[in-house]
């Protein structure tokens, strides 16, 4: 089989798997936009071991960074001088440049993956009804987008690996 067949039967596949446990077994804690957002993350880097690595490690930090830009946003009074829009945008830049600039550590080099992970996070807080707040931020649930969002960026840039792997044994069959 040609390898572009091979890579979209695999993902085809997997993506039904991936589609199962989002609306089924896993729906509420498993995300499957997170999920493929890292999985072709997984394929735009490379789709290499350090892909893989990069992907997770840099993924995982851009949600940390956006969560803790989300608590600093819950600490901004509605009624603030300069108001909540003006300073909500001040916090998001500083976070952005500090997110931006840790990219000087190797380990956080890959600063498309970071942006993905925070954009993710924000996606999951700003569209999810009751998720900006301190009490889901701070707490220890499966609500919490440390946990479900760090945990779809995970499963998903493993399906990715998955995906190119199974592709590349029906390449050579």
């Amino acid at each position: 089989m040609n390898k572009l067949t091979a890579l979209s039967l695999s993902i085809g596949a997997l993506s039904g798997v991936a589609t199962f446990l989002a609306v089924g077994p896993a729906s509420g804690v498993f995300f499957i936009w997170a999920a493929t957002i890292a999985w072709a993350a997984y394929f735009f880097l490379g789709a290499t071991k350090e892909a893989l690595v990069n992907t997770i490690v840099c993924g995982i930090f851009g949600v940390v960074m956006a969560w803790v830009t989300a608590l600093l946003l819950t600490e901004i009074s509605p009624e603030t001088l300069l108001g909540f829009p003006i300073m909500a945008a001040f916090t998001v830049s500083v976070s952005v440049v500090v997110l931006c600039l840790a990219a000087s550590i190797p380990q956080l080099a890959c600063i498309p993956a970071s942006v993905l992970g925070y954009s993710s996070t924000f996606a999951y807080l700003l569209q999810t009804a009751d998720k900006l707040n301190k009490e889901v931020l701070l707490g220890v649930s499966l609500d919490n987008p440390l946990v479900v969002i760090s945990l779809s960026i995970v499963i998903g840039t493993y399906f990715g690996q998955l995906s190119g792997v199974l592709a590349a044994k029906w390449t050579k069959a």
